[in-house]
C-alpha cells in the first residue's frame, strides 16, 4: 500500500511543537476527532495510542516515530494516518536515544488489524530511508511533504514494475 493511499494532504502538519510525547498523542487524538467527528473519539484515540505505546516504544530510530493503535470501529471504520514534522524534536525514549522530529501516526479499526500487518512493514521501510527522512526534514510546507510521499510512492511503483 502506498503512503498516499493511507495519508491525505489534509492530515499533514508541518512545523508544529509539543513539549512531550503525551502532548503529541493528545494532539493526534484531537486532530483525528476533528476529522471523523466521532463522539468521544478524542479520548478513545488518545487512550488507544497511550496503551499501545506502553507495550513498546514506537520510535523507529533516526528521529522518526510511528505511533499506531487499534481504534474501536465505533470511532472509525477506516484507517487514519497523520504525519507531523515538528519544529523541535521531543524526547521519545526511542531505542537509539535520539529525540523525534517526524511522526507518522496510524490508527487502525480493530476489525482490520490483520489487513495492515504487511502495510506496517512497508511503511517502516519507507519511513526509515535516510533520503526520505532528509527530504521530509527539509520540507518547508505540508505541500512539500506531500510531494515527498508522492515521489516515494512513484519510485515504489517503478520498482514493483521492474520486478514483474
Amino acid at each position: 500500500m502506498k503512503i498516499t493511499e493511507l495519508l491525505s494532504p489534509e492530515n499533514i502538519r508541518q512545523g508544529v511543537s509539543f513539549s512531550s510525547k503525551k502532548r503529541l498523542f493528545e494532539s493526534i487524538a484531537h486532530f483525528v476527532e476533528e476529522q471523523i467527528l466521532a463522539e468521544k473519539g478524542e479520548q478513545a484515540c488518545f487512550e488507544c495510542l497511550f496503551e499501545r505505546e506502553k507495550l513498546g516504544n514506537s520510535g523507529l530510530g533516526n528521529g522518526i516515530a510511528m505511533p499506531k493503535a487499534k481504534i474501536p470501529v465505533t470511532v472509525s471504520d477506516k484507517a487514519i494516518a497523520v504525519f507531523m514534522q515538528l519544529d523541535n524534536p521531543i524526547d521519545y525514549d526511542a531505542f537509539d536515544g535520539k529525540p523525534v522530529d517526524l511522526i507518522f501516526a496510524l490508527l487502525i479499526p480493530e476489525n482490520q488489524c490483520e489487513t495492515y500487518i504487511p502495510v506496517l512493514a512497508s511503511l517502516i521501510e519507507k519511513l526509515t530511508d535516510k533520503n526520505v527522512l532528509k527530504q521530509l526534514r527539509s520540507a518547508k510546507s505540508a505541500d512539500e511533504i506531500w510531494q515527498v510521499f508522492e515521489i516515494t510512492d512513484q519510485s515504489e511503483t517503478t520498482f514493483e514494475e521492474v520486478k514483474e
